[in-house]
Parts: structure tokens; C-alpha cells; sequence
């Protein structure tokens, strides 16, 4: 696929070391933001910026090579069936643009739909009990057939349980990966993915060939929480990945939905309810009946657009 000269110096900025993809984001998405990106300058004031415009000016007579080749990644990630998304495209899901943690782009494999605006994570720990596994299964299937998208990491566990039951239940699921496009993790879920492409789609905030490292992970999280509308957190410990994405999701102004077996197990479970606002479910209406209609996602995003603008 050919990039625009925007998604180009784009992707060329988010090769330089020591700038924040965060901001990058944030400043690309406000009127003439990659242009004033390009020479060195932000609107935004903070310490992020700060050392992004000192990188950027130091880094002039290198993003023309880098620029290169991001476009060879693109071309790269092409060749593997998946497409490039960036902040500046219309085709970038909504949801994510209402977190201020948002990655500059996103590779995908299969199709991000409408639809998966009505989406709702399912995660858990990768050492899950059968009992966790089931319980897994159930929500993800019973949100699939109210047509919930089910949204998870591909990982083993309850992520695998999730997407698996979302598919044979008929619906739709997106798989929020933390490796690049074109690699799989685990690999025994290779067959999966493929699964998932074919009705859903498989994402990546990384360069294609990026292997899984102890950051990209968390950053997937933060990823999948701005997503989905909510979270639904099954079976996790207080040093699990999922209770890191219920802390994420709440700062992001999402729901958290925590099952009554994991608030009766897990002190930091019951904390979170008590005060810091998740929801104890009990079954699969108590997560429908709070999510939001379409219409207002993008009545939210049209709102962030003119602050862009008139702030820009």
C-alpha cells in the first residue's frame, strides 16, 4: 500500500529514540500537527514535548532515511495481508481516540468494523483455572450473541478462552496484540489469529516485525482498554496484566466490569469496587445495559475534533 506524504513523516517521527509515541499522537491529530512535528515544534507543553522537540531538531538530517524506511515497513506489513491506520485516517476506531494515551498507528489484519464501537474486553490471567476458563467462555460468548464485539490480547489463558467462544458463538472479536503484525504469540495460537482475521481483526501498535519485550505488553493494554468501551476482568492476581488493564481502563473513563467470584478472591478485586468505581457483575446484562450507543461514541469524538480545532 502507498502512505501519504503525512502518514510518511508520521511514521518517520516514530522512529526516533527518546520521543513519546503518545504525544506524537496527540499533536499530529491538531490542525497542521505533523508539519509542525517535522520542524521540531509542539503546541503541547509539557516534559514529553519538551524532549520530543529537542530530538526531532537534532534528528533533521536523519528523517528522510527513516522515512524510508517506515514505508518499507509498510510495504513490509502489506506483503503479510495487514494495512496501515494512523491517527491522521478516518479509519481509526473512534474509541481509541477519546484516551490520551493513544498509539500514533496501528497495523490490521482483517477488518475493524461500525459494529465494534458495542465492544467489551475480556481478560484475564494467561494460568487460568478451568473454572476461569469457563466462566470466560460464557461471558464472551453470551456478549457475542447480543452482539457485543469481544476484544482480548491473543494471549494463552482467558484471552484464548474469550476469542474462541466469540467465534463459535458467531460474532465478532479483535485480538490486541503485543508483538508486531507479522509474528504471532504465542505461536500455538497462530491458527487463531487467522480465525479471528476472518471475522474480526487482529492489531498491532508495533513496527511488523516487532518481537514481544517486557514494555509491549503493558502498552497492549492500554491499547485494548481504549478499544472497548469496558472491560470484564474474569480470573487475576494483584500482579496480573489484567489488573494493570482495570487500572487503565478506569483512568481512561471506561468501565470495569469485575465478576462477584474474583471480587470474593481478590482484596484488590473488592478494593476497586468499593472505591475506585468498577462494577461487580453477576451476569451478562449487568455489562450490556451500561454500554453506550454508537451514536454517542461519535458524538464524542466529533466533540474532540473541534477542541483539536479550536485549540490548534
Amino acid at each position: 500500500m502507498r502512505t501519504t506524504e503525512e502518514q510518511a513523516k508520521l511514521l518517520a517521527l516514530c522512529k526516533l529514540k527518546g520521543v513519546s509515541w503518545y504525544l506524537l499522537a496527540r499533536e499530529a491529530q491538531r490542525p497542521d500537527g505533523v508539519d509542525r512535528l517535522w520542524r521540531g515544534e509542539t503546541l503541547e507543553v509539557s516534559e514529553d514535548a519538551t524532549n520530543a522537540t529537542a530530538v526531532i531538531r537534532a534528528s533533521q538530517a536523519d528523517l528522510d532515511g527513516h522515512m524510508k524506511a517506515a514505508q518499507a515497513d509498510v510495504a513490509r506489513a502489506a506483503d503479510g495481508g495487514a494495512r496501515l491506520v494512523t491517527v491522521l485516517d478516518d479509519g481509526y476506531p473512534p474509541t481509541l481516540r477519546l484516551i490520551y494515551n493513544l498509539p500514533p498507528f496501528l497495523f490490521i489484519r482483517g477488518q475493524i468494523a461500525e459494529a465494534d464501537l458495542r465492544s467489551v474486553a475480556v481478560v484475564g490471567t494467561r494460568q487460568a483455572s478451568d473454572m476461569g476458563l469457563r466462566r470466560a467462555r460464557n461471558m464472551a460468548a453470551l456478549l457475542a450473541e447480543r452482539s457485543v464485539t469481544v476484544v482480548s490480547g491473543l494471549a494463552r489463558g482467558i484471552d484464548t478462552a474469550a476469542h474462541t467462544a466469540a467465534l463459535e458463538a458467531g460474532g465478532r472479536t479483535i485480538a490486541v496484540v503485543g508483538t508486531g503484525i507479522l509474528r504471532c504469540y504465542p505461536a500455538e495460537n497462530r491458527a487463531l489469529a487467522e480465525r479471528i482475521t476472518e471475522r474480526g481483526a487482529v492489531v498491532s501498535q508495533f513496527w511488523p516485525d516487532a518481537p514481544g519485550a517486557t514494555y509491549t505488553f503493558p502498552r497492549r493494554n492500554v491499547t485494548m482498554s481504549g478499544i472497548a468501551q469496558g472491560t470484564v476482568v474474569i480470573e487475576a492476581s494483584s500482579t496480573s496484566g489484567a489488573k494493570m488493564q482495570a487500572r487503565i481502563a478506569l483512568e481512561h473513563g471506561k468501565k470495569v466490569f469485575l465478576i462477584r467470584s474474583l471480587t470474593e478472591a481478590q482484596p484488590w478485586a473488592e478494593k476497586y469496587v468499593a472505591t475506585r468505581g468498577a462494577i461487580m457483575v453477576d451476569q451478562v446484562e449487568d455489562v450490556i445495559k451500561v454500554l453506550a450507543d454508537p451514536d454517542r461514541i461519535h458524538e464524542a469524538d466529533a466533540r474532540r475534533h473541534q477542541l483539536a480545532l479550536d485549540f490548534g
